[in-house]
């Protein structure tokens, strides 16, 4: 029998795919078509202090072999997410994380504060929102911001903490900075800066004007920064960019990544998450493998 289980520091995943946050709402879009207590883990929509209503239409252009999305983290706010909704989530039989972000250190602390007795699996910090109180710059392009914040954090939630590092950037600094600071795991990446044109109107084909890359077109992008980061910081790592297929995973896993975060396939196929674990159990018959545990004890970098 095959054994796909996998640890991220400490945390036992029956297997290595979890859905990613941002790109099946909070479940409802995808339990109709897929078991989702099978699946390694969910990572739930972006949570706000507050409640945020996101960017105008349009919000989504697709390029060729991927989308660019401009939602502006639309969410209810944590108190409507604690109370309509976690408890959904809960009831599926899986890890969960949730993802929370601010404009502020104190609306992140905010989040944390009110999440921090829920018996959840971990949070997961998506530190490439803009810090309004540093003008605008984005948190993850500023390491000793995210000191400060994965340090406060920590004083207020015990549990795992999970860094969602921008692809662009510092980000080695704010890697190692996160880790010291006291995150437990990396997610790497969030998407790639990106617009799109459209001709007919002659003006960018999103609301907001830029947006997010994800989709097949990032995978070779986001492999090496995996690569480059587990090689100099041996850090678990959820990889997220591009999969698509079984392959894919074990590519993740081999640059170094602990488990993976599935996204865009999710809009292209519900069940794709479903598919994928089949399908990394036939790369592992084909690679003579047993354990999945073989391939990550197999890294050499």
């Amino acid at each position: 029998m095959l054994d796909l289980s996998v640890k991220v520091a400490g945390v036992t995943f029956k297997n290595p795919v979890l859905l990613a946050s941002g790109t099946w709402g909070f479940g409802e879009k995808l339990k109709s078509y897929l078991d989702l207590s099978t699946l390694g883990g969910l990572v739930s929509k972006g949570i706000s202090l507050k409640p945020r209503e996101g960017n105008p239409p349009p919000r989504l252009a697709e390029t060729p072999c991927g989308l660019i999305n401009a939602i502006g983290l639309e969410n209810p706010g944590v108190e409507v997410f604690k109370k309509h909704i976690l408890p959904q989530l809960l009831a599926f039989k899986t890890h969960l994380l949730v993802n929370i972000f601010g404009e502020t250190i104190d609306e992140f602390l905010g989040v944390a504060e009110a999440l921090k007795d829920e018996p959840i699996t971990g949070l997961e910090l998506n530190i490439s929102c803009p810090n309004v109180a540093k003008g605008g710059l984005a948190f993850g392009h500023d390491p000793a911001t995210v000191k400060t914040l994965v340090e406060e954090i920590g004083k207020i939630y015990s549990g795992f903490l999970v860094v969602k590092l921008p692809p662009v950037g510092p980000v080695l600094d704010v890697a190692r900075v996160a880790l010291e600071s006291g995150a437990d795991a990396l997610t790497v990446a969030n998407t790639y800066p990106a617009l799109a044109v459209d001709l007919a109107s002659r003006r960018l084909a999103l609301g907001r004007g830029t947006g997010g890359l994800s989709g097949p077109a990032i995978k070779p992008l986001t492999l090496k920064l995996v690569y480059d980061l587990y090689r100099e910081l041996k850090a678990p790592i959820f990889g997220c960019g591009g999969i698509t297929s079984g392959k894919d995973v074990l590519e993740y896993i081999l640059c170094g990544a602990a488990a993976v975060q599935v996204g865009t396939a999710t809009l292209l196929d519900p069940q794709n998450p479903a598919k994928i674990l089949t399908e990394i159990e036939e790369e592992l018959k084909k690679l003579g493998e047993t354990n999945l545990g073989n391939l990550l004890a197999a890294l050499k970098y």
